[in-house]
């Protein structure tokens, strides 16, 4: 029973000194990944991505609905329809790079 004790208490010793000394890390790495993301050139080499994956998205979108066309089950081509007429409102600027 005493080793046990001892044991536990190593244990339960070692998480607050490992869990205090891996939220000091934690809150290093969280800055350093927050000076990274605030740097213009990373910014910008970021939305340059997300365009080009949009034109990229649209243009696969247009090909795949030409060569399916009417061949799509009537409930997918309903919620296409209802997403793209979702898409169209003034109000959402999901995937439209306006932030």
């Amino acid at each position: 029973m005493r080793y046990r004790l001892t044991f536990v208490a190593g244990v339960a010793l070692g998480y607050v000194l490992g869990s205090r000394a891996g939220r000091e890390r934690y809150e290093q790495l969280r800055k350093c990944a927050e000076r990274v993301a605030q740097n213009p050139a990373v910014r910008n080499a970021a939305e340059s991505a997300a365009q080009q994956g949009r034109g990229f998205a649209g243009k696969a979108y247009h090909s795949v609905s030409e060569r399916v066309g009417d061949r799509v089950p009537a409930p997918v081509a309903e919620r296409v329809r209802s997403l793209r007429e979702r898409g169209q409102n003034p109000g959402d600027d999901w995937g439209t790079g306006n932030v």
